[in-house]
């Protein structure tokens, strides 16, 4: 086996000291966008026992008054990427209309998506445990000119 020269030591030494320094940073100041280097809030947060936990969703009405399930395989848009932006569709209803979009394009001889809501159902939780009983919030709505 050979041995390490010295040089070999202070750049593994230099790496090493570098990663944690980023490491330290990105827990102190980073964001999940910093991800692996940042925290990762999500699993690293946890809410209050009694409180509800939300279950946000995507759906639309066509214009046959049915209501549509617009999750990732209707219109490959994550439900990560809907809840990152929610603040910028309740800013801005109209740009919904790209969710209705994009399930047209992948159902091309379905109803056309009228009107389309992100939806949060809040579950009720007591003492960390589910209660079986959920409202149903629309946060933001848009609605197909006529």
């Amino acid at each position: 086996m050979e041995t390490l020269t010295s040089r070999g030591r202070a750049a593994r030494v230099g790496a090493t000291a570098l990663g944690l320094a980023v490491l330290i940073a990105g827990t102190l100041w980073g964001s999940d966008d910093d991800f692996p280097f940042g925290p990762f809030r999500m699993y690293a947060t946890s809410n209050p026992p009694n409180a509800p936990a939300p279950d946000t969703r995507v759906e639309g009405v066509d214009h046959t008054g049915a209501v549509v399930s617009l999750g990732e395989e209707a219109t490959g848009i994550r439900r990560a990427e809907i809840e990152g932006q929610q603040s910028r569709y309740v800013a801005d209803p109209d740009r919904l209309a790209e969710v209705a979009e994009a399930y047209a394009e992948r159902h091309p001889d379905a109803p056309g998506i009228v009107e389309v809501r992100i939806v949060i159902r809040w579950f009720g939780i007591e003492d960390g445990r589910p209660t079986g009983r959920y409202t149903d919030e629309t946060v933001v709505s848009w609605r197909a000119a006529a």
